[in-house]
């Protein structure tokens, strides 16, 4: 049954009807992929020989040859000697990498790097809040964008934009501001 419709929408894609070139990647991209990920070394690496039998197929597409009205023969054949090109490449890099001298050691520095006080401050805000502050002030969403987004009236987000600024700013003052001793707010003279 899909041999028919193979032929068919080769055809239409020859003729400009990129609709016909979906439909058969969509009906054996499925099988392509599952031929694939037997023949990789890394499960990854089956998208990319997916999509590189797709662009042969379309490359190539003069030479591609159908057997009973099927080009899945076609495209798992070329699956094979893509997959066999990928892993030979992957086999090459490696020998290259190899043959490296081993390069200095240098420790990761981003753990001891916190996100800083802005950050630390929205992420103890209720969760409202967040999505307000970071819809409208980091991403730049007008309120009415926000209020589509959140399914809310345009009022409400203006509303709690408001006050979730006002807690920022709060929070943020809190975290400069450094904790003062029991005897200094205690009354003098005591």
């Amino acid at each position: 049954m899909s041999e028919t419709y193979d032929e068919a929408d080769w055809s239409a894609a020859l003729s400009g009807d990129g609709d016909g070139f979906g439909r058969l990647f969509d009906r054996h991209r499925d099988r392509v992929y599952r031929h694939s990920i037997r023949l990789v070394p890394v499960a990854a690496d089956a998208d990319d020989v997916v999509a590189v039998v797709f662009l042969e197929a379309w490359r190539r597409r003069a030479e591609v040859r159908f057997v009973d009205g099927s080009l899945l023969p076609w495209l798992l054949v070329t699956a094979t000697n893509a997959a066999a090109n990928l892993s030979r490449s992957s086999r090459r890099h490696r020998a290259l990498l190899d043959r490296l001298p081993p390069g200095e050691h240098h420790p990761d520095h981003a753990p001891s790097f916190d996100d800083g006080e802005a950050q630390a401050a929205l992420a103890r805000m209720p969760l409202p809040d967040r999505q307000v502050i970071t819809l409208c002030v980091l991403e730049g969403f007008s309120e009415r964008e926000a209020a589509d987004a959140l399914a809310v009236a345009p009022g409400t987000i203006k509303s709690r934009l408001s006050r979730a600024k006002k807690r920022l700013a709060q929070q943020l003052d809190r975290a400069r501001t450094p904790a003062r001793s029991l005897r200094e707010e205690a009354p003098h003279g005591f």
